[in-house]
């Protein structure tokens, strides 16, 4: 008897399985986003990735990326990003940047990791200003920006509103936040924010690389950030 109440719970779990893998799928996949073309380069000389990307969805949601990655460097020389073009919910387009050595994750996107998407449109513009481009419309909204590590970091949600309103993509290290609060150490933007279910993100950025407000919504107006963060440096839910 006591074997039998051991093995049912186990059976159990074993036929449920399969539907929670499934449910775990659908989630990663339910991005509001959905990709019409990835590029790869830079503004003078680019090349069409939209099928590797497909293929790397396939094999895994986070990669960093490289030349050797897409097997080719269009710009010798240069610093390359990939650009990821995408059609929003309002029907407008997007452009998604990641500079190159840095880390994607496709949980914004629509069927990442089955590959449904790239087969629509691009506008064919690398600023990414297609038809109904929206620069502020975006699905989550900030609640809170630290820079630093781990055991030492500051805030420069304000900071990071000046920026916003300059210029959307801008590249960012000490100098960018006028601070170094932890010398020594690699340090990163983490960008806290509120989703559409209301669930709290965390965004991170690595110094060096640059960010892109696209996905936050009011990011050049900088009407965010006045809202309250539940102050944990580290967060479960997280996009790099």
């Amino acid at each position: 008897m006591r074997r039998i109440r051991l093995v049912l719970p186990l059976l159990l779990t074993l036929a449920l399985l399969p539907r929670t893998l499934a449910a775990q799928s659908w989630q990663r996949d339910s991005g509001q986003y959905v990709i019409l073309s990835a590029q790869y380069g830079t503004g003078r000389r680019h090349v069409d990735v939209t099928d590797r990307l497909r293929e790397l969805a396939r094999q895994d949601r986070l990669f960093r990326m490289g030349n050797s990655t897409f097997g080719v460097d269009p710009d010798p020389g240069h610093i390359k990003a990939l650009r990821i073009y995408a059609r929003g919910p309002n029907g407008g387009e997007r452009m998604f940047e990641f500079r190159e050595g840095s880390t994607v994750d496709g949980s914004q996107f629509r069927s990442w990791g089955r590959g449904d998407w790239g087969h629509d449109a691009w506008s064919g513009d690398w600023e990414g200003g297609g038809r109904g481009y929206d620069r502020d419309s975006g699905e989550y909204f900030i609640l809170s920006a630290q820079y630093g590590t781990g055991r030492r970091h500051v805030d420069v949600t304000g900071r990071l509103k000046e920026l916003a309103r300059e210029d959307r993509p801008f590249r960012m290290g000490n100098s960018t936040f006028g601070v170094d609060p932890d010398p020594g150490h690699i340090k990163t933007l983490r960008i806290f924010a509120r989703g559409p279910n209301g669930r709290e993100r965390m965004f991170e950025y690595r110094e060096g690389s640059t960010v892109d407000g696209s996905q936050f919504r009011g990011w050049g107006t900088g009407e965010w950030g006045n809202e309250g963060w539940n102050g944990r440096w580290e967060d479960h839910d997280r996009e790099r």
